[in-house]
Order: C-alpha cells, then sequence, then structure tokens
C-alpha cells in the first residue's frame, strides 16, 4: 500500500497530517510578497504608503483577493496589542498553501502573516558610521517588487558580515550601484551640492524612505540627481548614506575599505538625519 509521508527535523509523519504551515508557497517557491514599517514614539509611522506598495507588489505578482482594508485592521490591531514604542512591523502574504507544484492546484486562499518586533538600538551606527562593501547583484529583473525572494540579498549581506561590513552595496553586471541588500543608496558631492541616487526602476526598489530623503533634500541644501554611480564614482564622493526604514539614515564612513573623506559622518548626512527626524515627529 502506497503512503505519502513527510520528515520533520527526525520526524517521520503522515502527509496528510501534516501542519499546512509546511506547504506554504512562500516556503517551497518564495511566492509572495511583504513589507516592513516601523513605529516612532508609538506611532505607526507612513502606514499608508506601505500599503499601497504592498497592494502594488500583490497585483504585479497576480495574487488576488487581498482586502487592503482587512491588512491594514490587522496591523493597527498587532501593533496595539504588542505595546511597543519602537517597534519593527513585518509582514508578509504568500499565494497559499497547496501540494508542491509550480502551477496551481486547484483554487488557492492567499495566506497572511505578521510579527511586532522590538527595533534595535542603531544610535552608534548613526553617530559613527558604518563600513559597507561590494557584491555582485544577481537579483531577478523585477526588483522593484517586494518579493520574498531574496536569497541574493542574503548572500550579499553574508559576504559583508564576513568582511566587517553592516550592508552590501550591489552591483549591476554593467559595473553600476544598483542599491543596498536592503537599504537605498545615496551619494553626496558638496561642490556641486549634489544628492546623487540611482533613479527608479525595475533595478531597485520604490523605498519609501528613499523618497523621504529625495522630499526633504531641498532643506538641506541639496539638489537630486538620478542617475547611476560606478563604484570607483561612490569612493570619490565627499558623503555617501544608506536610508531603510528601520534605521532611516545611516552615514556610510568606509566603502570597500576606502575610507570616505574624513572617515566621519558629513556635514550634508547630518543635517538630513535632521531633516528626516523632524519629519517623523510633526507626521
Amino acid at each position: 500500500m502506497l503512503m505519502q509521508i513527510a520528515m520533520i527535523q527526525d520526524r517521520i509523519v503522515d502527509y496528510d497530517e501534516l501542519d499546512e504551515a509546511y506547504l506554504d508557497r512562500g516556503t517551497y517557491f518564495g511566492d509572495g510578497v511583504y513589507e516592513v514599517l516601523r513605529s516612532y514614539g508609538g506611532k505607526i509611522f507612513l502606514l499608508e504608503k506601505h500599503l499601497e506598495r504592498f497592494a502594488r507588489s500583490l497585483g504585479e505578482i497576480g495574487i488576488e483577493g487581498v482586502d487592503i482594508d482587512e491588512i491594514r485592521e490587522k496591523i493597527i490591531t498587532a501593533y496595539n496589542r504588542a505595546s511597543i514604542d519602537e517597534a519593527k512591523v513585518y509582514f508578509h502574504i504568500t499565494r497559499g498553501i497547496g501540494p508542491r507544484n509550480h502551477g496551481m492546484v486547484g483554487e488557492l486562499k492567499p495566506n497572511f502573516f505578521l510579527t511586532v518586533t522590538e527595533l534595535g538600538d542603531f544610535r552608534g551606527e548613526k553617530e559613527h558610521g558604518i563600513k559597507v562593501s561590494t557584491y555582485p547583484d544577481l537579483r531577478w529583473k523585477r526588483c522593484d517588487i517586494k518579493s520574498l525572494n531574496l536569497l541574493p540579498n542574503v548572500l550579499a549581506r553574508l559576504d559583508a558580515e564576513k568582511k566587517g561590513c553592516v550592508e552590501a552595496i550591489l552591483v549591476s553586471d554593467a559595473g553600476e550601484i544598483t542599491e543596498g541588500s536592503a537599504s537605498a543608496f545615496f551619494a553626496v558631492f558638496a561642490s556641486d551640492k549634489n544628492l546623487v541616487t540611482r533613479p527608479l526602476g525595475t533595478e531597485i526598489l520604490p523605498s519609501i524612505t528613499r523618497k523621504l530623503v529625495v522630499q526633504v533634500a531641498v532643506n538641506a541644501g541639496l539638489t537630486v540627481v538620478e542617475k547611476a554611480l560606478t563604484p570607483w564614482q561612490a569612493k570619490q564622493a565627499d558623503e555617501l548614506f544608506i536610508a531603510v526604514t528601520t534605521k532611516d539614515i545611516v552615514p556610510v564612513v568606509e566603502f570597500d575599505g576606502v575610507k570616505i573623506a574624513d572617515g566621519k559622518p558629513g556635514e550634508y548626512t547630518n543635517a538630513l538625519m535632521k531633516e528626516i527626524n523632524a519629519l517623523v515627529f510633526s507626521s
């Protein structure tokens, strides 16, 4: 008699009795999309912007039947239950649960998952800056979708950590910087008062924090220039920084072993951090 089974660690179970969580298409294929948002002082920041991007990601990969109003309510309910002033809220939706098959097996119900956890203390990174290193951009061709397919990002970050760096800066086959493994990337050229970042496109995520930086740049006396940089050009910059939801702006003081300017967070980066902080607590 045929018997379908599964093995979890060293335990064998009947396939039909397997917890359905093990059959999620997110686990099998990375078939889903996610978002990360945060709170400041007990208030969720830019929830609607994150939900807009989440809805777009769902649409781009064809996951249907998701009520964004219900997702909003779940987020708010979970965050209020956690009662963490400075929190990271992660959530994702996968296409659903079913037998491992690249195609669809019947109608699937989208599967929702969320966590609310306490943010770490990044004051040291923001005060002293971080080191970054470059890594080949091995990701798929739709990096504008915030999908669960993150293995190339993980490999890049692991490589950076082995080198004593906090973040990996991804470099395309054309030799141009795209973005960080989990961040947007910026360079400041003080003589022209230019803030340079790669233009939006399928090569990078439409980062919400990136948009905030672009929004407040004029208040710091900078003109935003959207163009791709090579690693060599980045090393010539007066200031570098990354931007990410959980940390907002973090100065970069060393790039591939090369000290940037005097090796300290720069004037414009500090000014932008103050502008973002003012925006956070005025909203």
